[in-house]
């Protein structure tokens, strides 16, 4: 699947006219409790040729492609990804932090890393989260079948709160960082680890 994300990067380098200068996987996978019909979220930042941003007009900045099968692909201009750098965009953190990476070149991505400490932003990130963890919640409270993954979508968003409020700075991608630096209680631990071993299996 590797070398077919990596063609589909070059593809778009060609047709779009652009480097790609970073490129990763988001969503399940990258936070470590995919199944095995979980679609691979590629996101990536690219750069087009100077005369675009020497242009009166404002070009498009971002790139995306439709779903086919498992892949779902987009990314963001380089400014555009430095302007929600400058906001603190919790978003583009996790896919700086992602633990798979596809594509890394003119360390672009580890500049951002390296002066995250300048521009994280504990307030938008915990807002971010709670928002996330309050929208996905909903689904889990209107009662009928809810699909394993959905308590994810709530469960790590509030990990990542507390995870804040201890002032332990970017928040990790990896949900097992998450759990083992914030979950104490061996009981929760362990409820916790149902789910993950379930939705790992393919259980819905």
């Amino acid at each position: 699947m590797e070398a077919t994300i990596n063609t589909w990067l070059a593809d778009i380098e060609a047709e779009e006219d652009v480097t790609i200068v970073y490129a990763c996987e988001s969503g399940s996978r990258a936070w470590g409790f995919p199944s095995a019909d979980s679609d691979y979220d590629v996101r990536f930042i690219y750069l087009h040729r100077i005369e675009w941003y020497l242009s009166i007009s404002a070009g498009r900045d971002v790139i995306e492609r439709p779903i086919s099968g498992l892949l779902d692909v987009n990314g963001w201009d380089l400014k555009k990804a430095l302007q929600l750098y400058r906001k603190s965009n919790p978003v583009l953190f996790e896919w700086l932090n992602s633990p798979i990476v596809y594509r890394d070149t003119h360390s672009v991505a580890e500049k951002l890393r390296d002066l995250s400490s300048d521009y994280y932003s504990s307030t938008a990130g915990a807002y971010h989260y709670l928002q996330m963890a309050q929208g996905n919640a909903k689904d889990l409270v209107r009662g009928g079948g809810v699909r394993i993954k959905k308590y994810f979508y709530v469960l790590r968003p509030l990990l990542a709160v507390n995870w804040i409020k201890q002032g332990r700075g970017v928040v990790p991608t990896e949900f097992d960082a998450l759990v083992d630096r914030i979950v104490t209680s061996s009981t929760l631990r362990f409820e916790i680890e149902k789910p993950v071993a379930a939705k790992r299996l393919g259980e819905e």
